[in-house]
């Protein structure tokens, strides 16, 4: 493949074969299938974004691998989980924070699957140390943190995900103006996409643009790390 004219339609019947058929065997004798229109095309859909991708922050990660780069397995780890079934049934690529060593870190995330396709942008989850940075600079710089999440461009394409602790963290007033946002477990929005839009010549266009409308949250939250973007 030497260029991306969008996924083929067939990624998300495959994913919802999968979805259907989620063991060994059947994968096993789908395999050219998933390498068809799962595995190439996001590999090259990584390739088309990583010179652009710079152009608007060179720190994050963009690898066009099968194995350890910004495409994510396919293969679950099923050690510590119910569910045994041994595939995930979403294509997710990871553009992550060269400071970062996991998805907890600043990143950009893409995910395509039959009942959700978008674009995420910010940090989920992160662990104790960095989520109290991120609540300290939101109270030295509300007005700033506002704006990164209220501007025309991010709040016309994005919602942020209520990951929300049910009550004030310790250490932070119940009454203070920005307890609902301090609340905040995750910080990470996510920009919807269609499935025609999944399958268009324009989706690299269309991630493109909504990298640069989360630019200022990312920006914020490299601040309270302390990283550049």
């Amino acid at each position: 493949m030497t260029n991306f004219n969008g996924f083929p339609k067939d990624t998300l019947a495959f994913l919802d074969d999968l979805q259907a058929n989620n063991n060994r065997e059947w994968f096993a004798a789908n395999k050219s299938r998933y390498e068809r229109s799962f595995l190439e095309p996001s590999l090259e859909l990584i390739r088309q974004l990583e010179k652009p991708l710079a152009k608007i922050t060179p720190m994050l990660r963009v690898e066009a691998k099968k194995m350890g780069g910004s495409l994510m397995r396919i293969y679950k780890d099923t050690r510590f989980s119910n569910d045994k079934t041994p595939y995930k049934t979403n294509i997710g690529i990871q553009f992550r924070h060269t400071a970062g060593k996991d998805v907890h870190a600043p990143g950009i995330y893409f995910h395509v699957a039959n009942d959700e396709c978008f674009v995420g942008a910010g940090i989920w989850k992160p662990e104790a140390a960095p989520l109290k940075l991120i609540r300290e600079h939101i109270l030295l710089n509300p007005t700033q943190y506002t704006k990164s999440i209220t501007n025309k461009k991010f709040s016309s394409l994005y919602s942020l995900f209520d990951d929300r602790l049910k009550s004030a963290p310790r250490g932070y007033a119940k009454d203070d103006p920005m307890i609902d946002e301090l609340r905040r477990r995750s910080f990470i929005g996510g920009a919807n996409l269609t499935a025609s839009q999944i399958q268009s010549k324009q989706l690299v266009d269309l991630i493109l643009d909504r990298v640069r409308a989360a630019k200022p949250l990312m920006m914020f939250l490299c601040e309270a790390l302390e990283v550049p973007y």
